[in-house]
């Protein structure tokens, strides 16, 4: 039998990678072997997001999310500028279009200057004016340290470091069973047996699953319930409509941000997405349907009571998803002058939200394992901006619960 490795990843994108990159900086030498099912790495959530980089504006004061946006933030900007990873701080809009929705605005203002957001600014509507000149709105917060990178690249920067390191990285390695057998975690694959001293699983899409093969996916363990989203791009001729990011004010009453616009770093401007049910976890398109993920999703209490809490919103949403018309009016609350024909059917993303038994989402990272295990359970955003923080605190855990 072959020497086992210290520790196994489970998982290739952003989370998985910046874990193992953090695991070799601060244990040179330690035998890290990351496992990707997919082909390629970042194929998924890291490679299918809008590419902001987060400031930290919507989490609550002392949750994971708030602390690690922030030191992810900082993290993450650094790492770009050392790998020649171009990335841009256009800064982020959040918009009151109408008297209901200041309120809660002034709550995410009074939220982000918990968080220590730097240079926020409560803006009328001259000079919102001033910053996007197409856009309407009697109230915004401006958040000018927002910004946007190919999180693909950065990935990949990763993967690099990690086997510059001396970690190794196996794609098309899809983990089908863990069985313990004495001091050693026996890693099934179709391409054979991996043997680890420890694992980190950071699976994403499949979190759940993985969880489960280990015995830690217990009847109160969260669910992954898959969520579709589906861009728009804007037109060539009409990219100068928007100059950074643009977005609303979260609504209570729904438990996904909304339509927003979004600046690329190669220039293209998206608006969108919408929030659907996926019929797949790879279910990137409407006819992608896969029975056995339909299935597991739709016998699951919490998705169930989730659905009939927000049946009326969840239906708005779907209307978006198949009504062109009905996407663009929700659009044009904030650039009024855009047009239908400016708009193209563009990328779609499939979110991974945990949900809770009683129909209630993980709104956290929820980061758990025991003995030579650990998992992250749910990871949504800001993940893509907090991963190397994430790593940090997955490192420091693991040489802590694995004596390394």
């Amino acid at each position: 039998m072959s020497q086992a490795v210290n520790v196994c990843v489970v998982g290739g994108g952003l989370v998985g990678l910046a874990t193992a990159f953090r695991m070799l900086e601060a244990r040179p030498g330690l035998r890290v072997t990351v496992l990707e099912q997919e082909r390629e790495l970042a194929v998924h959530q890291s490679g299918h997001n809008s590419g902001v980089i987060h400031a930290g504006l919507y989490y609550p004061p002392g949750s994971l999310k708030a602390a690690l946006c922030r030191e992810g933030k900082a993290a993450l900007e650094s790492f770009c500028e050392q790998h020649d990873i171009p990335f841009q701080r256009v800064g982020k809009l959040v918009m009151a279009v109408t008297d209901e929705e200041l309120p809660r605005l002034e709550e995410l203002h009074q939220r982000a200057a918990a968080n220590q957001v730097p240079g926020l600014e409560a803006l009328g509507p001259e000079r919102i004016r001033e910053i996007e000149p197409h856009v309407v709105g009697i109230r915004a917060l401006w958040s000018p340290s927002t910004g946007i990178v190919d999180f693909r690249r950065v990935a990949l920067a990763l993967a690099d470091e990690v086997r510059a390191r001396g970690g190794e990285i196996l794609t098309g390695r899809r983990v089908t069973a863990i069985e313990r057998r004495r001091d050693t975690l026996v890693l099934a694959t179709p391409a054979g047996e991996v043997l680890a001293g420890s694992v980190i699983a950071c699976a994403g899409l499949w979190a759940d699953r993985v969880a489960a093969l280990t015995g830690d996916a217990g009847r109160e363990a969260p669910r992954i319930v898959p969520f579709r989203g589906d861009y728009y791009t804007l037109s060539p001729e009409a990219r100068h409509l928007v100059r950074g990011l643009i977005y609303p004010v979260p609504d209570p009453h729904f438990p996904f941000l909304g339509v927003h616009f979004t600046r690329r770093i190669d220039g293209e401007v998206w608006a969108g997405p919408n929030a659907v049910l996926a019929f797949a976890r790879r279910g990137y398109r409407r006819r992608d349907v896969s029975i056995p993920d339909l299935a597991g999703t739709l016998l699951f209490p919490g998705f169930l009571r989730l659905a009939g809490r927000y049946m009326r919103t969840g239906l708005a949403e779907m209307w978006r998803d198949v009504s062109k018309r009905a996407f663009v009016r929700e659009l044009c609350r904030y650039i009024p002058e855009l047009r239908s024909e400016q708009l193209r059917f563009g990328p779609s993303g499939v979110r991974a939200q945990a949900l809770r038994r009683d129909g209630s989402l993980v709104e956290d990272f929820d980061l758990a394992g025991s003995g030579r295990v650990l998992h992250v359970r749910n990871a949504p955003s800001p993940a893509a901006t907090a991963s190397l923080a994430i790593g940090r605190v997955l490192m420091e855990r693991a040489i802590e619960q694995f004596l390394l």
